[in-house]
């Protein structure tokens, strides 16, 4: 993987009304007792359900509250988590057993049945989770703690699909959650995992508040990425919503927070020049920034339009104006990441060459556009997601395309990306996102290399058989050249169709005070179990 590591260029635009108001301000009404971390993130927490949405701070807050069947340590190994599991000789039946001690928030126990509704619910809108399902023929609670999933033939990817670490992670919910139709979200807040979200306290837009579950009862092996001993050794955790990245850092440097998830490129100077402050990557593979374009609606329903968008594409810029400084960015055609085993250029020459403006100005005016506008949505309180779509709205309309760019933020992203109604209606035509590499790796994996359609595809609804035939050809490979072969094949149905267009692939760093320690790394961090505060 390539050296890096950032997040953009800071964009000092006027300060927000939180700058000038106090941490004091936000604290709760009570002070809570014990051990508080305060912590920044990358965003604000406004979906509260993991399953429901694919971002990434709706992820974090289900690291903090839910807990997984099993998970995934830094060799890639899975390892139990809330339960230990057999596979039959003839690799057609999985059985889990839940490990003793496991209650829900609500002092209840945790069932098998719970489980099994989790799972369900998971398996419904999550890529890994579809593709298993194709596989299975049944998967039932048994007794209070056994749940058997049955396959309908070999599949190689069942561990490593309900113990994925990243994007829609298959978190573990009480049943009367889980039977909430994925397309909604879940009414309460109620896990098994090693804190509790405090609902009462809970401002979108200014904090999100948990305290430590005193009933969790962590795991004995360390803690490793997501698998292990999720050991809590503060009494609470605040999330405080500060949009203006040197605001956080004045906050960071003054001790008013203990962590910030992602300060700009440009900040790191300041930060290692003072004493009190530490920072690193600490998701080494890093990620992927990409556009995603609506296939329900004109113009992008047109592949002829799809494919003049992309000529237009100029990865570089992107990254200039997201990170700044080549050393921590890399171009980068390769759909499944560059520098891994199914990494390859094909199909996405005229990408890795820096763009065609001259063939995407031709292709367009080929392609039967009538002008329409392209709805863009540029959320600017995100620092890792402010740059790409103003970059990339200056570089449809250099080919032709008429640019409709509407500032938002990335909450409103999240939730209006889900919506398949026509732009004019409050829909939307194109949005980037950025995934986190280890969760693009592989055709499975990688939620935007689909064709479900509108029943089960990700937001955009491609429909594409080839990509879904190929992707069944791929899981029943049984060598890494056959699965090498098939890759390169999906790649190339990917780039005729323009299922999604690559931007580039950066790092980010973390930072936070030297009175912070057990920090752990990992494709989903940060979490907060094994951190710990010196007073």
């Amino acid at each position: 993987m390539f050296q890096l590591m950032s997040l953009g260029r800071r964009a000092f635009a006027s300060k927000l009304a939180l700058s000038v108001v106090s941490l004091s301000a936000l604290a709760s009404p009570v002070l809570a007792a014990g051990k508080t971390m305060t912590a920044v993130m990358h965003s604000d927490l406004r979906v509260l359900d993991p399953i429901y949405t694919s971002a990434y701070i709706s992820r974090d807050h289900g690291y903090m509250i839910f807990d997984t069947l099993i998970a995934t340590d830094s060799n890639f190994k899975i390892q139990p988590q809330m339960a230990d599991w057999k596979i039959s000789d003839d690799k057609l039946t999985y059985t889990f057993t839940l490990r003793d001690g496991l209650k829900w928030h609500d002092g209840l126990p945790v069932t098998a049945e719970d489980c099994v509704a989790s799972l369900k619910r998971w398996a419904a809108v999550d890529g890994m989770g579809q593709k298993l399902m194709d596989f299975t023929a049944s998967i039932e609670a048994t007794d209070a703690k056994t749940i058997t999933l049955k396959l309908k033939e070999p599949y190689g990817l069942v561990l490593d699909s309900i113990g994925k670490p990243s994007s829609r992670v298959a978190f573990m919910m009480p049943k009367r959650l889980a039977e909430t139709p994925p397309d909604k979200q879940i009414p309460e807040q109620i896990g098994s995992g090693p804190f509790k979200f405090v609902a009462s306290e809970f401002q979108p837009g200014v904090k999100s508040i948990y305290v430590k579950n005193t009933d969790y009862v962590p795991r004995k092996e360390p803690a490793n990425w997501t698998a292990g001993g999720k050991v809590v050794k503060v009494d609470r955790v605040e999330w405080i919503t500060m949009p203006d990245a040197q605001t956080a850092l004045n906050a960071l440097q003054s001790g008013d927070i203990d962590f910030m998830e992602n300060p700009a490129i440009e900040m790191l100077p300041t930060i290692e020049a003072d004493n009190g402050l530490k920072t690193e990557i600490l998701n080494k593979f890093g990620f992927q920034t990409g556009a995603r374009m609506n296939f329900l609606h004109p113009p992008f329903d047109n592949v002829k339009v799809r494919r003049a968008a992309l000529l237009a594409v100029k990865q570089k810029d992107v990254l200039d104006a997201l990170i700044g400084d080549p050393k921590y960015y890399k171009t980068c055609a390769a759909i499944f990441i560059c520098d891994t085993p199914f990494a390859t250029d094909i199909g996405g020459e005229t990408l890795a060459k820096g763009g065609d403006m001259a063939a995407a100005k031709k292709a367009l005016a080929e392609s039967g556009y009538d002008g329409i506008p392209v709805v863009l949505m540029a959320p600017g309180d995100v620092l890792a997601l402010k740059a790409q779509p103003i970059v990339v709205a200056q570089q449809l309309r250099e080919a032709g395309f008429k640019v409709d760019l509407q500032a938002t933020d990335w909450q409103t992203v999240v939730s209006r990306r889900a919506s398949q109604k026509s732009p004019k209606e409050g829909g939307w035509n194109m949005f980037i996102t950025n995934w986190v590499s280890a969760d693009v790796v592989n055709p499975i994996s990688n939620v935007a290399v689909g064709g479900q359609g509108k029943k089960g595809g990700w937001f955009g609804w491609a429909e594409d058989a080839k990509v879904e035939q190929l992707k069944d050809a791929f899981v029943r490979a049984t060598s890494p050249e056959d699965q090498k072969r098939i890759a390169v094949e999906i790649q190339k149905e990917v780039y005729d169709q323009v299922l999604y267009v690559p931007l580039g692939q950066y790092q980010s760093p973390s930072a936070w005070r030297k009175s912070i320690s057990g920090v752990i790394d990992g494709p989903a961090t940060p979490v907060f179990w094994n951190m710990d505060k010196s007073e």
